[in-house]
C-alpha cells in the first residue's frame, strides 16, 4: 500500500507530507484549495505529463516522492522480474525530481525511465480519475474489463494468441511485399540479372581496390620517380662529387691513418661498414631502376579496372563488403522471383497453417470470454444495484470481427437499461456523467477482488450525485476499503463521513504567495469539516450535531 507521499515545491504546494493508512483515506477541503494537485503528484511520480510550468513559483526544482510498502508475494515476485531492487522490508520508493524542464526518475536510489515509471505504477496503483469513466464509452476499455475480470482463465491462452498472431502478421506482410503483377515482376526479374552478371563479371576481389590504386599510382608518376631515383643514384652512387667517391676518398685516408696511430683503426672500421651499406643501397637502386619499366598499356587496364570497381562500389554500396551483401541479396530474391510462384504458395501454406491453429485459439479464448462474461454481468449488476440502480438491467455483448487481432477476434460491448421499459442501449447512449462514474466504481468493486494491486485512487468518484445515492457509493467505497487500501477525494458529506482517516486539504495566504497544505484530521476536526460541508458558509449547532450524527452513523455501516 502506499504509506507515504512527501511533496515539495510543485503548484501551490511548497512542503507536504501526508501518511496514509490501510482502508478508506479521504480527502475534502474547499473548492480550488489544491484537491486535484495532491493525485496530480501522485500521477506525475509515477510518470505522468511533468513540465517546467509545475514547479512552485520562484523554486528551483519540484519533487514528488512515494514509499509503498508490499506484502503480496505476487507483487514482490512482479517487482523482482522489474529488476528493482528491493529493500528487506518489503518498500519501495519511487522519486521524480523536475528541474527545469528535465525529470529525473528514481526507484529505491536507481534512476529509471518514464516509461518504467508506467509500467511500474501498474503493478502498485490503479488511479481512477474523471478521465477513466469517460473511457468507458470506447468498446476497447470494455474487452480490457472483461479480459481483467478473467485474467486467471485466459492470461497464458492470449500469450499464446500473440505468439501465433505476431507470425500470421509477419507471413501476411512478407505476401503483401512480394504480391507484383507478372509484367512488373519480369521487368524486375530481367533488371536484377542484368546487375548479378554484371557483378560477377567484375568479380572484384577483397582488397583489390587498395592494390590497385597504389599501381596505378606508381604507374602514372614513372617518369617523376625514374628522374629522382637517377638524382638520388647520382649524389650517392657515381660522379667525382658523389658520396660514394667522398666516402671512399676517406676510408682511404683512414687506412693511412691507422697506420701512424693505432686509436685511429676505429674509426676506419665504422666508416668501412658506412660504405659497404652505401655501395649495397646503391646496388639496389641500379636494381630498381633497371626493373622499372614503363608499360602505357598497363596503366591504361589498371585505370580502367580501378575505374569500373570504383563505379560498381559507388552504385551497390560503397564497400567491398556492401557490394557483397547487395550481391547476396540479390541472389536470395532472384530465387524467390525466378520459382515465384512456388515461393508464393509456401508462403501461403504457411499463411493458412498459422491461421488455422490462430483462428482456433481465438475460438477457444471467445468460449471463455462467454464463459467469464456471464459471472462479470451478473458481478457488477449486483454492485450497481448496491449503488442505487433501481431495476438496472446489465449487459455484455459479443460481436465477431472480420479480422484476427493479437486479442482475438471479439468485440465486446457494455450494454444497459437504467430505467424500467428501457432497453439496453451502449452506455454512451444512456449513461449521464454521475451514471457513468458509479458504473465504473461498480466495475472496480467487482475487479477488485481479482486484482493484485494493493492501492485504489478515486479522483471525483462524486461527480453528478447526491443523497441517498451518495450514500450507497460511499457504502461500497468502505467495502472495497476491507480489501484494498483506497484513497479519494470527495465533495460529499456522506463518503467523508465513512473515512478511517480523514485529510483537509487548505490555501492559505502568506504575504504574497499562496501555499497549499494537508493534514489529518482527528475526530472533532472531522466533525467540523463535515459541518462545513453539510452547511456551507454558515455552520450551526444543529449542522454540528447532524454532522456528529453521520459520522456516528458511518461508523456502524462499516
Amino acid at each position: 500500500m502506499l504509506l507515504d507521499l512527501q511533496v515539495k515545491n510543485l503548484a501551490l504546494i511548497e512542503k507536504a507530507a501526508v501518511s496514509f493508512s490501510e482502508g478508506l483515506n479521504i480527502l475534502t477541503g474547499e473548492t480550488g484549495a489544491g484537491k486535484s494537485i495532491i493525485i496530480g503528484s501522485v500521477n506525475m511520480a509515477l510518470g505522468g505529463k511533468a513540465s517546467k510550468d509545475m514547479i512552485r513559483q520562484g523554486a528551483d526544482y519540484a519533487l514528488v516522492e512515494l514509499t509503498f510498502h508490499i506484502e503480496e508475494k505476487v507483487t514482490l515476485d512482479k517487482l523482482r522480474n522489474m529488476d528493482i531492487p528491493m529493500e528487506e522490508d518489503g518498500q519501495v520508493i519511487i522519486s521524480r525530481r523536475l528541474k527545469g524542464s528535465r525529470a529525473v526518475s528514481k526507484v529505491n536510489g536507481e534512476t529509471v525511465t518514464g516509461g518504467f515509471l508506467k509500467e511500474l505504477a501498474r503493478v502498485l496503483i490503479d488511479i481512477h480519475g474523471q478521465h477513466e469513466h469517460q473511457s468507458l464509452l470506447y468498446k476497447s476499455k470494455h474487452l480490457d474489463i472483461l479480459d481483467r475480470y478473467g485474467k486467471e482463465k485466459t492470461e497464458a491462452l492470449k500469450k499464446e494468441i500473440r505468439v501465433y498472431y505476431g507470425e500470421y502478421a509477419r507471413l501476411c506482410s512478407e505476401i503483401a511485399e512480394n504480391t507484383i503483377p507478372e509484367e512488373e515482376r519480369l521487368r524486375e526479374l530481367s533488371f536484377m540479372e542484368y546487375e548479378k552478371k554484371e557483378l560477377e563479371e567484375a568479380d572484384v576481389k577483397e582488397g583489390e581496390e587498395e592494390l590497385l590504386e597504389q599501381e596505378f599510382s606508381r604507374l602514372s608518376n614513372g617518369e617523376a620517380i625514374m628522374e629522382g631515383m637517377a638524382l638520388v643514384y647520382h649524389l650517392t652512387g657515381e660522379g667525382p662529387e658523389s658520396a660514394a667517391e667522398t666516402l671512399g676518398r676517406a676510408v682511404r685516408q683512414f687506412s693511412r691513418l691507422s697506420e701512424l696511430d693505432e686509436g685511429i683503426g676505429g674509426f676506419a672500421s665504422r666508416l668501412m661498414e658506412l660504405e659497404s651499406l652505401l655501395n649495397d643501397f646503391n646496388r639496389d637502386i641500379s636494381e630498381y631502376m633497371d626493373d622499372f619499366v614503363f608499360d602505357e598499356k598497363l596503366l591504361r587496364e589498371t585505370e580502367e579496372r580501378l575505374n569500373r570497381i570504383h563505379g560498381l562500389m559507388a552504385k551497390y554500396g560503397g564497400s567491398y563488403e556492401r557490394v557483397q551483401e547487395y550481391y547476396q541479396n540479390l541472389k536470395n530474391k532472384l530465387e524467390k522471383y525466378a520459382d515465384y510462384e512456388r515461393y508464393k504458395e509456401k508462403l501461403e501454406t504457411e499463411k493458412a497453417e498459422v491461421e488455422k491453429k490462430l483462428l482456433h485459439l481465438c475460438e477457444k479464448l471467445s468460449d471463455l470470454r462467454k464463459k467469464n462474461a456471464k459471472m462479470l454481468k451478473e458481478a457488477i449488476t449486483v454492485a450497481l444495484e448496491e449503488l442505487n440502480f433501481l431495476q438496472v438491467q446489465f449487459d455484455i455483448e459479443f460481436r465477431k470481427l472480420e479480422r484476427l487481432t493479437a486479442d482475438g477476434f471479439d468485440e465486446v460491448e457494455f450494454m444497459v437499461s437504467t430505467n424500467p421499459g428501457e432497453e439496453k442501449k451502449p452506455l454512451g447512449k444512456v449513461a449521464s456523467g454521475g451514471e457513468l462514474s458509479r458504473i465504473m466504481l461498480a466495475i472496480k468493486s467487482v475487479l477488485a477482488d481479482k486484482d493484485t494491486v494493493d492501492t485504489l485512487i478515486f479522483d471525483e468518484i462524486d461527480t453528478g450525485i447526491s443523497g441517498r445515492t451518495a450514500q450507497k457509493v460511499s457504502e461500497k467505497l468502505s467495502a472495497i476499503s476491507k480489501s484494498h487500501q483506497v484513497i479519494s477525494i470527495t465533495h460529499l458529506p456522506q463518503i467523508a463521513s465513512m473515512a478511517d482517516e480523514h485529510y483537509l486539504i487548505e490555501k492559505h495566504r502568506e504575504g504574497e504567495t499562496t501555499k497549499t497544505q494537508i493534514h489529518c484530521l482527528k475526530e472533532e476536526e472531522s466533525v467540523l469539516e463535515l459541518a462545513r460541508m453539510l452547511g456551507g458558509v454558515q455552520i450551526t449547532e444543529a449542522v454540528i450535531h447532524s454532522a456528529r450524527e453521520m459520522k456516528q452513523l458511518a461508523s456502524g455501516l462499516k
